[in-house]
């Protein structure tokens, strides 16, 4: 399906509209470029099921944006971004905060770095890694996932990436509640929040993963 640009990024603002958020000036339209892009190479090397532009600003873009209220601190890590979702979306509403997109897969990195160049995204960066072979030189504020593993998972593998009072973001359909039952012990839920995608009927829920506190004398 052939969208305009100007198509894309009136879609874009009605989304950002209905999510009652604010973006910095121009980030709609490299959104816009964002999506074109991804359209493109999305033709030849297949990193996204979804084929409709449209739909991509739906289900990619604006699902992505509602992660922005819950990440903390300044540095994020996306762990496993693929086409670079939620990471780059992030990336360009939110200026101030350095983001590490990681993916072990060699094309959709390099899509990503391509995007990144290509949209000139200063304060992104990909790395093509497993998760499990990744040694940043310092922990993370936030790291966050978007329905990549169970909650489990994500803590035994991404939980020593994060800092000192920084969070653990796992983007999830529906509620997880079985998974929030099978959490690893020094790990607690501390917010699992239903979100709002403008245009998309399925659940969306955001949980915020933080490690014990010791009680104290």
């Amino acid at each position: 399906m052939l969208i305009a640009d100007t198509e894309l990024e009136a879609l874009l603002r009605d989304g950002v509209q209905a999510l009652d958020a604010r973006v910095p000036a121009g980030a709609c339209a490299t959104l816009a470029r964002f999506v074109v892009l991804l359209d493109k190479w999305n033709k030849a090397f297949n990193l996204t099921a979804v084929r409709d532009p449209s739909e991509m600003v739906t289900r990619h873009i604006l699902d992505s944006l509602t992660a922005r209220p819950f990440l903390h601190g300044l540095s994020i890590l996306d762990v496993g971004t693929g086409a670079g979702l939620p990471g780059l979306p992030l990336a360009v509403t939110e200026p101030r905060r350095q983001i590490v997109l990681l993916d072990s897969g060699g094309k959709k990195v390099r899509f990503v770095r391509h995007a990144i160049g290509e949209l000139a995204i200063r304060n992104a960066e990909v790395v093509h890694s497993r998760v499990e072979h990744y040694a940043p030189a310092d922990p993370f504020d936030t790291v966050i996932c978007r329905a990549l593993t169970s909650l489990r998972d994500f803590v035994v593998r991404c939980g020593a990436l994060v800092a000192n009072g920084g969070r653990l973001v796992a983007m999830k359909g529906r509620s997880p509640r079985d998974e929030l039952a099978n959490l690893p012990a020094g790990w607690v839920a501390d917010d699992v929040a239903k979100v709002y995608v403008p245009g998309l009927a399925g659940e969306r829920h955001i949980v915020i993963l933080e490690r014990r506190r010791r009680d104290t004398d």
